[in-house]
């Protein structure tokens, strides 16, 4: 029997109800983040399944979905295939992390809009000093281990 795909809007609805009490680093409610990823991915040109990806990026990594969760939903393999590239594994090296990402497709656009609006001026602003220049230098590491240029 062939499953019916997830819309974009239910998927969409999946991640916001999932990430509903959930705040960023600076109390904003983490889904204004989800918002601004699949902005960026929008933006960046990437397509449905992607843009799915986008919205479910960080549910896996943060325990409000789990992985048989993911792997039992009605998303194409790709979308699934994304997620679980931006999924960071405990303890996994930085090297690791990006390799995975780069040779996942569709998943560096994905993660190049993630690190663009974590690493947005203005949202780092509101951070303590110590916080905004740790999380500066780490997004810039791993923009470069992606190959993506600075910034």
């Amino acid at each position: 029997m062939t499953q019916t795909l997830l819309t974009l809007a239910e998927i969409e609805a999946l991640a916001r109800t999932a990430h509903a009490a959930q705040t960023d680093k600076a109390g904003r409610p983490y889904t204004e983040h989800l918002q601004a990823v699949v902005d960026g991915v929008r933006e960046r040109g990437g397509d449905d399944e992607q843009i799915a990806a986008a919205w479910l990026h960080d549910a896996v990594e943060d325990d409000v979905l789990s992985e048989d969760w993911l792997r039992e939903a009605a998303l194409t393999e790709r979308t699934k295939d994304i997620v679980l590239a931006l999924t960071k594994r405990e303890g996994e090296p930085p090297e690791s992390y990006a390799k995975r990402i780069r040779t996942t497709p569709g998943a560096l656009v994905v993660k190049a809009s993630d690190l663009a609006h974590n690493a947005d001026p203005a949202r780092l602003a509101v951070l303590d000093e110590h916080t905004r220049a740790r999380l500066t230098k780490k997004y810039a590491a791993m923009r470069a281990l992606l190959g993506l240029p600075p910034g």
